[in-house]
């Protein structure tokens, strides 16, 4: 996989995805499909870099297999991932 830095204003992953584990403004995860509480309206991570950040968020790595080259190519990867791992 290679790494690659998010694309400011993304937040495909704080969306497509389920969590399971409880977030900050979503103590029962958050359903796939859903954007998480903390993405702020120009769909950046409100607790980047904070110690409310979830260890899942922080454990993310952002590759190309998974994010693409676009928002949208990512979007849909991610919701393919999440069809196949549900």
């Amino acid at each position: 996989m290679r790494k690659m830095s998010c694309r400011k204003g993304c937040g495909a992953c704080c969306i497509a995805p389920s969590l399971s584990s409880p977030i900050p403004g979503m103590p029962k995860g958050k359903p796939a499909g859903i954007r998480c509480a903390q993405l702020t309206e120009d769909n950046c991570c409100g607790v980047f870099g904070g110690p409310e950040r979830p260890l899942v968020c922080n454990s993310y790595q952002a590759t190309g297999e998974y994010c693409g080259t676009t928002r949208e190519e990512a979007i849909n990867l991610l919701n393919e991932l999440e069809l196949l791992t549900s």
